[in-house]
């Protein structure tokens, strides 16, 4: 059974092993470790499926916002309801933080995520021009706001 879990230091490397499958520009373990352990803003859950860690997702908490930072799953697990977990948990604790939106952002050639996200709630609102540094591909900038 799926369980979605908040990250801890510990699960910095099994966390490594999705980012690092999923991005061609994957974070670093220092990057996760700042997130643990320094960033006051940052808000981590991992989805773990028979002990392993299959995807995670993050969000920094600025002011009365939420920016989603990463939304990762291992590519055997797509499209089995895991980044959707993630994605109501990350808008559920948005909500109990009485947050007014979430946003993030996404590759323009990414249909799968941006389908994941409309079905969430998110709209597009603009573009970051040659936003990703690996393709220079442009970003949708997405929005889900609360009333």
């Amino acid at each position: 059974m799926l369980e979605i879990l908040p990250m801890t230091k510990e699960h910095i490397e099994q966390v490594l092993r999705v980012e690092e499958a999923c991005f061609s520009i994957p974070w670093t373990r220092e990057d996760f470790q700042r997130e643990m352990t320094e960033n006051k803003m940052a808000i981590y859950r991992i989805a773990v499926l028979d002990g392993n860690v299959v995807g995670y997702a993050g969000m920094w908490h600025v002011v009365t916002e939420g920016h989603i930072t990463n939304v990762a799953v291992l590519e055997e697990y797509r499209k089995k309801g895991v980044a959707d977990a993630l994605m109501r948990e990350m808008i559920d604790i948005a909500k109990q933080k009485q947050m007014i939106g979430i946003t993030l952002e996404v590759r323009v050639g990414n249909l799968p995520a941006q389908k994941l996200y409309t079905k969430h709630g998110f709209r597009p609102e603009g573009f970051r021009k040659n936003y990703y540094q690996d393709t220079k591909e442009d970003a949708v900038i997405m929005w889900k706001y609360f009333e």
